[in-house]
């Protein structure tokens, strides 16, 4: 029995996009899934292309991301103009064009992801993989490489397994065995020690300042929890307050929000029985902004100057009160 599904024709049709005279760019909205995925693609195209270089939309500020990009040495910088300039191709890894605004601009070759399909904004690309029942990207990833009969180096495995552990939480969240199989391979070639000191990386001592304003505008609405933030450095300090409270008993779902660079961020996370997430999300930004995710975990975001003048605290809470119609108290 195979360790992994055969991919003949995938591998097959992919590789027949590489071209020694093509400069290609990968994509990504930096997290450990889409930078171990990245670092794969990366290797993939190794001499079979003239250049290739991984760019980000985001600013990456998570300790554990940049201890991951440090230690795992994956090379990777901000997409902005005039590096995008220097390349033909673009690939786009861990997303899909209608995820971001940033990615609109770009023609994108190659297409791998592993959110839903959103029917409404189709992808269209010379090569689109999209496989919603997989946990993470990375365990994708992993299947190529096995089907092209490239083992991946220490420094590539150990990205890929944080990826999936990432994006699983463990196993916590939906995973099928193809992810639980590409661990376990994984395992072989990564370095434990190395894992653990990039996940025990999560916290900046400022960003305890948050925790606090989560705490004091904590509302319960239903059997749900939401907290607003305030203005935030960074949008990732979202994710890490959300999945803090995640750990609270009997709490299905909680919704985390705070504004960045001028835009409404939120961050939505759930047990994957009550309530569905994603939806969630879409419901949420309902004709404004943009959501997606999975069942789970999703993301929101909308430019300030849509709420016209609105508080986004006041906005999130009214939002959340449609969608949920249950009364809404402080904690």
């Amino acid at each position: 029995m195979a360790l992994f599904r055969q991919l003949d024709e995938q591998v097959e049709q992919l590789l027949e996009l590489f071209n020694k005279d093509d400069n290609w760019l990968i994509a990504i909205n930096a997290d450990p899934d889409a930078l171990g995925s990245a670092l794969a693609l990366r290797r993939m195209m190794a001499r079979k292309v003239n250049a290739v270089a991984i760019a980000q939309i985001n600013e990456i500020k998570r300790p554990d991301n940049l201890s991951m990009i440090r230690y795992c040495r994956i090379p990777t910088q901000k997409l902005i103009p005039n590096l995008a300039a220097q390349y033909n191709k673009f690939a786009l890894i861990d997303s899909q064009p209608h995820h971001n605004p940033e990615f609109k601009p770009f023609d994108f070759s190659v297409v791998i992801d592993h959110h839903p399909i959103a029917p409404d904004n189709p992808v269209e690309a010379d090569f689109v993989d999209i496989r919603p029942k997989y946990g993470s990207v990375c365990t994708m990833m992993t299947e190529y490489l096995y089907n092209m009969k490239i083992r991946p180096a220490k420094l590539l495995a150990t990205a890929l397994m944080y990826g999936i552990r990432c994006d699983t939480r463990t196993f916590e969240r939906k995973f099928i065995d193809a992810d639980m199989a590409a661990f376990k391979y994984l395992s072989k070639y990564s370095d434990s020690k190395l894992m653990n000191r990039i996940s025990r990386s999560e916290f900046h001592l400022d960003w305890m300042r948050y925790f606090s304003r989560a705490f004091y505008n904590l509302r319960r609405i239903g059997h749900g929890l939401f907290a607003h933030c305030g203005n935030v450095e960074n949008p990732d300090i979202l994710v890490i307050v959300a999945d803090f409270f995640t750990r609270v008993h009997n709490v299905p779902w909680v919704v985390v929000s705070g504004t960045s660079d001028e835009k409404l961020v939120c961050i939505l996370r759930g047990d994957g029985l009550r309530r569905d997430m994603g939806t969630m999300a879409q419901k949420l930004m309902a004709g404004l902004g943009s959501a997606g995710g999975h069942k789970q975990a999703a993301r929101a975001e909308v430019e300030i100057e849509e709420l016209n003048g609105e508080d986004p605290e006041i906005f999130m809470l009214k939002r959340l009160g449609r969608i949920s119609k249950r009364t809404i108290r402080r904690i």
